[in-house]
């Protein structure tokens, strides 16, 4: 006879007691979850004791893991991480007493039912539903940059939504870029493209008398590199000595650097762009239109 574990893993981690009821007894069952073979789920639903936290919320709801949640499942970049798991659940399928979460309804294809949680593309606009801009472009750059979606996939999956959170969805499906090299670089560029500064380029490589230097944002025309500082920059003496290097070819070069630190664009993005602004009329830029 198998193993209440082993039926489970065949079921996909998760089962209700009618389907294991058909292939195991009642006194198993219990001993298997007296034993911590099996966790209780919610009422009538049991799943493996390996299933992580949001996972095993969303089977006992028997949805599929959605928005910030599914972000976190693709690897994508969030600023914080939900409080409570987002659940999507097939369009008129009552919700079960389950553990706390935040529900949500629609129609789910197949594919996202048996994965278990929401498409890459289906993922990034339920993010930009419910995030700001910035945030929101974040988790769309690290999308495309992922390979695994494209521009166009994305910009098909915005226009399909209507309601709630539209329009962003529709805005980061415009501005989403591959190359973007970091969350906290996506966010200062949010932060130009809501102030209608377009010219900004992520990761341009720059010709400077020492070498080739790459910069988070670079405007070629204005010759202007912004730099998203992160709080673990420089690491060591040897990476701050190339750093110093690099920014000085980057001047001696004729470029204006301006760099900018994660409190700075997260906490005083007037300033950050106040200042863009400012560095693009010094070297007669006083429009930005692309």
């Amino acid at each position: 006879m198998q193993s209440v574990a082993e039926v489970l893993a065949q079921l996909g981690g998760c089962a209700t007691y009618a389907q294991l009821a058909a292939v195991i007894s009642r006194r198993a069952l219990a001993r298997a979850v007296q034993n911590g073979e099996v966790v209780r789920l919610t009422r009538g639903v049991y799943g493996h004791p390996q299933l992580s936290a949001d996972r095993s919320t969303a089977l006992a709801y028997a949805g599929v893991l959605s928005h910030t949640s599914a972000a976190l499942a693709w690897r994508l970049p969030l600023r914080v991480s939900p409080r409570k798991p987002h659940v999507t659940l097939p369009t008129h399928r009552k919700a079960r007493v389950g553990p706390p979460a935040v529900l949500h309804w629609t129609d789910l294809p197949a594919t996202d039912l048996r994965r278990g949680l929401t498409s890459l593309e289906r993922t990034v606009v339920d993010c930009a539903r419910i995030l700001p801009f910035g945030q929101a472009l974040a988790v769309g750059d690290a999308a495309l940059a992922s390979g695994k979606l494209t521009s166009e996939e994305l910009q098909a999956a915005a226009a399909g939504i209507c309601g709630r959170g539209r329009a962003n969805a529709l805005a980061v499906a415009a501005a989403v870029d591959a190359r973007s090299g970091s969350f906290l670089e996506s966010i200062l560029r949010s932060l130009l493209l809501a102030a209608g500064i377009y010219d900004f380029e992520p990761q341009v490589l720059v010709t400077t008398p020492g070498r080739l230097a790459r910069v988070d944002l670079g405007h070629r025309r204005a010759q202007i590199a912004l730099e998203a500082e992160g709080y673990a920059y420089h690491g060591d003496s040897v990476k701050f000595a190339a750093d110093c290097r690099r920014y000085d070819d980057l001047v001696s070069a004729g470029w204006l650097v301006l760099r900018f630190t994660y409190r700075q664009v997260l906490h005083d993005p007037d300033w950050v762009v106040a200042t863009v602004r400012a560095a693009l009329a010094q070297r007669g830029v006083h429009k930005d239109w692309s």
